[in-house]
């Protein structure tokens, strides 16, 4: 008598999503009832976009920054803004320490809306590895309008990071 790998073997070959075992029960419920199929299927993937800079020269969304001392006479270059120009379903805020040396970056984010408002998804103190970097996931705000992300890297309230590179960018994504 023929082991269950043995049995399953011809079966795996022509269909190889049959070695995971959601895909299994999903042909099983399918065979048997033939209505658990959508509640075992695989999410559509996510389309997202990158979004431009505010300000940018347009070849590239990535924005790479040193934080610098605060400016009495003019503005700091903690914030950049990312232009909006479509509704999403979601926004995706990624940083990436780009310094020769570990630091602790603050870190805020924000969603900014058509009527002027905004709304702070990010507030926390990251300290990454050198070349390392973390992505924030933000769901749209029902009933808003999102007309620009912002970043905001550093602060008058914590001067260790002044002098440490780092890489951003967002995305929008359906």
């Amino acid at each position: 008598m023929l082991e269950q790998g043995q049995r399953s073997a011809p079966l795996m070959r022509l269909f190889p999503f049959l070695s995971r075992p959601a895909a299994r029960a999903a042909l099983l419920s399918l065979a048997v009832g033939g209505s658990a199929w959508t509640a075992t299927a695989p999410a559509l993937a996510q389309s997202c976009q990158f979004l431009s800079p505010v300000g940018g020269n347009g070849t590239t969304p990535i924005i790479t920054k040193t934080i610098g001392p605060g400016n009495p006479f003019g503005r700091p270059n903690w914030n950049t803004d990312f232009f909006v120009t479509q509704p999403y379903g979601s926004y995706k805020f990624f940083f990436t320490a780009n310094s020769s040396v570990s630091a602790t970056y603050p870190i805020q984010g924000y969603l900014k809306f058509t009527d002027g408002s905004n709304l702070q998804v990010i507030n926390e103190s990251y300290a990454p590895q050198v070349g390392t970097g973390r992505q924030w996931t933000v769901q749209a705000v029902p009933g808003k309008t999102v007309s620009q992300l912002n970043f905001k890297v550093g602060a008058s309230a914590d001067q260790a990071a002044t002098g440490f590179t780092y890489r951003i960018s967002t995305q929008g994504c359906n």
